[in-house]
């Protein structure tokens, strides 16, 4: 079923794109970068973002396939549209060296394994559990915001080889995060992923 997409929507991306040529990128890379910044208004994100498209054709085939989709907090999950998430951050509690963020990570992650997609928004702490354990990620979203260890996160994010999504500022959040993971689920399988 495709997408109906409302000319406000429509009128939005003509004007970012008459602000920012995105011509030269490749499909999906092209799809995220347009989404986050539509999502926040914000053109700095085209040199902030750090992605590859080689990440991203496998994690868009994954995500069509239905790996499962796991977020670090209900704002995320409201923002992704047409699929259902995994949040487990009600179920978690904080402890002594452990953040209630990091614990629903390893709950979500007993919960769906490994190959899923991951969207961090929100806490730097989700993020850097995440890292440590052997989640074998179809992709991680690694754009959770703020002035302590959001950045660091996002550079550990990027050290690990993990295939990802993230940012190099302090800048990100919910709305960002589930707009990369909606620039996979809005674009369709290509015939080169259905082989």
């Amino acid at each position: 079923m495709n997408r109906i997409v409302h000319p406000i929507e429509q009128e939005s991306f003509r004007r970012l794109r008459a602000r920012l040529d995105t011509s030269h990128l490749p499909p999906l890379t092209r799809a995220v970068v347009e989404r986050v910044i539509h999502s926040a208004a914000d053109l700095e994100y085209a040199s902030d973002l750090v992605l590859a498209e080689a990440d991203l054709v496998p994690a868009h085939a994954a995500l069509h396939a239905g790996a499962p989709v796991v977020v670090d907090v209900e704002m995320v999950a409201a923002g992704i549209t047409r699929r259902e998430t995994v949040c487990r951050l009600k179920d978690a509690t904080s402890g002594p060296g452990l953040t209630r963020s990091a614990h629903a990570i390893r709950l979500a992650y007993e919960e769906v394994g490994p190959g899923a997609l991951w969207v961090i928004g929100c806490a730097p702490t989700a993020l850097e559990e995440l890292l440590t354990l052997d989640a074998d990620p179809a992709l991680v979203i690694g754009l959770p915001v703020g002035f302590v260890g959001a950045a660091e996160s996002k550079a550990a994010l990027r050290e690990s080889g993990l295939p990802a999504v993230s940012n190099v500022s302090e800048k990100g959040g919910s709305a960002v995060a589930a707009a990369a993971l909606n620039a996979l689920l809005y674009q369709p399988i290509s015939p080169e992923e259905t082989l």
